[in-house]
């Protein structure tokens, strides 16, 4: 069992990474990635603790990318070495999410919500700070019960304190992601909110610009998109992955580590020899 797509208390998960990796071998998983949001803080202790339980580690990132509709998230897979440009990138997302952070808590206290940034930056020690950990400290603090009314009610897109998040240049991405030694790989393609009558000519556009990889099975997708996609993907050259996009069962009780869309273990039909050359010639 692999798991492509996961994600540790580096960027939005309950799991340190090391704590990830003894819950995902307790589970069989012997190929894991670890791609958290704009950061790659997690990665060498992730590392060593796959060195220490036999799993084969595959370190990524994932990145949000500018885009008109829905979500654009680019992975990025066997990272070999942080390059300049990628540091720049992740450097400015940061910085972003820093601005968008104060403008949500800034309109919550207004109203008369008592929500402090700086309590909390001091109590979720991440570089990539984000909505989920403002809805997380809601709930601690008795404001909403669960953190999907805190989306619901507060932050999800349309509600009072969203704000819009900035995204990268897709074609800059890709080449910070090269210049690591990694491949680019798109998540989650229903999220890009194309119509299926569009999407072809959409994802034959990306393959021509770089992206590699096609994460056409993912859990928030039916089995019968996933299908679908996998079969367009493969036509149009891509390789084509699956993940869990795993947070933690705190965080999202749906998505276990392992699994894919119809709660399928992922299995060596989506490894790839594209993948090799970060994990040292060991397949899972």
């Amino acid at each position: 069992m692999i798991d492509l797509h996961s994600h540790s208390t580096a960027s939005d998960g309950s799991l340190s990474p090391s704590e990830l990796v003894s819950y995902a071998a307790s589970k069989g998983v012997t190929v894991l990635a670890l791609t958290d949001h704009d950061t790659l803080d997690g990665l060498a202790e992730c590392g060593t603790a796959c060195k220490n339980s036999g799993i084969t580690f595959v370190p990524g990132v994932e990145l949000n990318i500018d885009w008109p509709t829905g979500e654009f998230h680019l992975l990025g897979l066997s990272l070999k070495a942080v390059s300049p440009s990628l540091t720049a990138l992740l450097k400015d997302l940061q910085e972003s999410r820093i601005e968008r952070n104060r403008k949500i808590v800034e309109t919550m206290n207004n109203d008369g919500i008592p929500v402090s940034f700086e309590a909390l930056s001091k109590h979720y020690d991440t570089k990539s700070l984000g909505r989920p950990h403002i809805a997380d400290f809601l709930v601690k603090n008795k404001i909403v019960k669960t953190a999907q009314q805190a989306f619901d009610r507060f932050l999800g897109k349309g509600r009072p304190y969203y704000v819009g998040r900035q995204g990268l240049d897709l074609d800059e991405a890709i080449s910070a992601i090269v210049d690591s030694g990694g491949i680019p790989v798109l998540a989650h393609p229903m999220s890009l909110y194309v119509s299926w009558g569009k999407i072809e000519p959409v994802l034959t556009d990306l393959f021509a610009r770089g992206i590699k990889g096609l994460e056409a099975w993912h859990p928030g997708a039916r089995v019968a998109e996933c299908m679908r996609l996998e079969e367009m993907g493969r036509k149009l050259g891509f390789f084509i992955t699956a993940g869990s996009d795993f947070h933690g069962e705190q965080v999202r009780k749906d998505r276990k580590i392992g699994h894919t869309a119809g709660m399928k273990k992922i299995d060596n039909r989506f490894w790839t020899e594209e993948l090799e050359p970060a994990v040292n010639g060991k397949k899972g």
